[in-house]
């Protein structure tokens, strides 16, 4: 039996092809829509004292269970309630000073039709996310947002398609307008995603991965250079500080200025270590990013950094390998 695919796979192609150029048409038609009534659905969030509530039946619920994720983790406390179960007590969710996104493309789905009432006697101000604004939906709504298109891109122009994707992409800037109005910050985007790489690299700082206290390598400015290599071994991070009476940094010295070391003319057992380390190396505060102390390293070719008060006073040590332990590179 010859496949659909190997007989025309030129057609598969351009039907592919084709369901692209329409969804994007679809999306783009959506910018002429945004006008005063989308700054009041923007306002409405804004001044919710509750939490956002977003529903829809079948693909439409699919479309605000991510928009109601996406509100969530953009500064907007939201959640996605079922609208067939809330007519079975989920209703109680609600409360008057929440709002509700309710999403239809017919705007005439009888599961979210029959709560809308409720959801308003509740006091509860509704914005609705449809593709008719003569809908049901669209009429009772405080805020109509018009999220209709032209044709589906299924062939047969039945299954949603470009209507769902209209209303992600509009349910995205609603949200994107409001996380702006809102001043959300990339440091307020890490404090709700603390799993993932941007949480780490803006809530991980220098403190919390460096070398401390008993575990930092630093030997006084009297020591031995055999004292030093001594302590950096018992230390294990490739390097010790070297600091002065007052506590304050001295010096650094690493594995691979031992190495460099070897290969000139002087007693390694006799020498000093105030003759052979490297004064003024790189140093960082210890509340500064984790993420900045990768970039120091990088952009100086350096493995290793100490952190220092704001008197110069060692405070700890950090190499690479810590912050790749971190997930901060």
């Amino acid at each position: 039996m010859t496949s659909p695919i190997a007989s025309a796979p030129e057609a598969i192609l351009d039907l592919a092809r084709r369901t692209l150029e329409i969804e994007a048409a679809a999306v783009a038609s959506l910018a002429g829509r945004v006008d005063a009534t989308f700054l009041g659905a923007v306002e409405a969030l804004l001044a919710c004292r509750g939490r956002v509530v977003v529903t829809g039946m079948g693909k439409s619920g699919h479309v605000g269970g991510k928009i109601a994720a996406t509100l969530a983790s953009t500064g907007t406390p939201a959640f996605f309630m079922h609208p067939a179960e809330a007519s079975h007590g989920d209703l109680g969710m609600i409360t008057g000073d929440d709002v509700v996104i309710a999403l239809s493309n017919s705007g005439e789905s009888a599961e979210i039709a029959g709560i809308v009432p409720l959801i308003k006697r509740r006091g509860a101000r509704l914005i609705a996310m449809t593709g008719n604004p003569a809908s049901t939906l669209a009429r009772e709504a405080d805020i109509h947002l018009d999220a209709g298109v032209a044709q589906e891109a299924c062939p047969l122009n039945l299954a949603p398609t470009a209507s769902t994707t209209a209303s992600l992409a509009l349910g995205d800037a609603l949200a994107v307008a409001t996380l702006h109005a809102r001043g959300f910050t990339a440091e307020d985007f890490a404090r709700t995603h603390p799993g993932g790489s941007l949480g780490r690299r803006l809530l991980v700082h220098v403190h919390d991965v460096m070398h401390q206290g008993d575990a930092l390598p630093v030997v006084d400015l009297g020591a031995s250079l055999k004292d030093a290599l001594l302590e950096m071994t018992r230390k294990g991070l490739g390097m010790t500080a070297i600091v002065d009476a007052g506590g304050r940094l001295a010096g650094i010295f690493t594995d691979g200025d031992l190495r460099r070391l070897l290969d000139r003319d002087i007693d390694v057992r006799a020498a000093r270590i105030a003759e052979v380390m490297k004064t003024g190396p790189r140093t960082i505060a210890a509340g500064a990013l984790a993420a900045e102390a990768a970039r120091v390293m990088e952009e100086h070719k350096v493995n290793g950094l100490l952190a220092v008060d704001a008197d110069g006073r060692l405070v700890g040590a950090l190499n690479m390998h810590d912050l790749m332990r971190a997930g901060v590179v």
